[in-house]
């Protein structure tokens, strides 16, 4: 966020570019439930880059709303984040080995062009959820006896598995799915022997955080047309109540001039009457 433009309108697409740096913060621990949902409330309030810019500044990625500059030439669209998750070079781990025990590939780490992995009673975890990747394809060699091996990958992803389960199970329910433009492709090969080799797609715990607070703000939502409608009926209920009692004042206004009108007729009568007599 630039000091010099602090006026102009934030729009969605901003909001919730700082929402996800909140969501990320909260995840890594800098930022405890309560402040949170205080920050998230006041993101989605904001109305301006100057709303907006106190909110992430003392977090690491602190410039995340920044003022758009207009370009006056045409770009190609680019390709999601995928583009920057694909860095070329090497991988930061290639291999991994659990012998009557287990193992972990998680977190941000580089996948490289060839991954190759062996369980023996045991168990290994391969999560490329915020992984980098050396190149657009990439091969993880998955070998469990009488073990097994999860691999697991975001939405967006297209996994093919070659694999082969020998009085075991190899996943391929994730085979075949079309990934996004620009995803990377990952290739599961290998084979299971009194053991089993699983695919998974899961979601990361900040894309959780995410859909839980829209479905949040959803509710929220709901609940305010409610309350509003609920309001609305309960004042049109109370005009409707309020013109009935304005009409039977009225009726009763009218039924005593009447009454009155009446009495000074009968007055008017006695007097003719009686000045007839005298």
């Amino acid at each position: 966020m630039t000091d010099d433009a602090p006026e102009l309108r934030a729009s969605d697409a901003d909001r919730e570019r700082v929402a996800e740096v909140l969501r990320d913060a909260l995840a890594e621990g800098r930022l405890d439930m309560t402040e949170f949902e205080e920050r998230l409330d006041a993101t989605y309030s904001a109305r301006t880059y100057g709303e907006l810019a106190p909110i992430t500044r003392d977090l690491p990625v602190g410039t995340v709303a920044e003022a758009p500059r207009v370009s006056m030439t045409k770009e190609p669209a680019a390709a999601g984040d995928w583009a920057g998750r694909i860095t070329g070079g090497e991988g930061s781990s290639t291999w991994a080995v659990a012998v009557m025990s287990g193992f972990q590939r998680k977190g941000r780490w580089t996948v490289p062009r060839r991954f190759n992995s062996f369980a023996f009673w045991g168990g290994g975890e391969i999560d490329l959820r915020e992984a980098d990747f050396a190149d657009g394809e990439v091969v993880i060699n998955c070998v469990a006896i009488m073990g097994g091996i999860d691999v697991i990958v975001p939405p967006g992803i297209e996994v093919v598995v070659r694999g082969v389960g020998v009085m075991g199970d190899f996943d391929h329910r994730e085979s075949g799915v079309p990934g996004e433009r620009g995803a990377p492709r990952v290739i599961v090969t290998g084979f299971a022997f009194w053991g089993g080799v699983g695919v998974r797609r899961k979601l990361t715990r900040a894309e959780k955080l995410r859909i839980r607070e829209e479905r949040r703000q959803e509710k929220l939502e709901r609940r305010a047309a409610r309350q509003e409608l609920g309001s609305s009926v309960r004042e049109d209920v109370r005009d409707v109540h309020r013109r009935m009692l304005d009409g039977h004042r009225d009726m009763i206004r009218e039924h005593r001039d009447e009454r009155r009108e009446q009495r000074e007729l009968r007055r008017e009568e006695r007097d003719r009457r009686r000045r007839g007599e005298d």
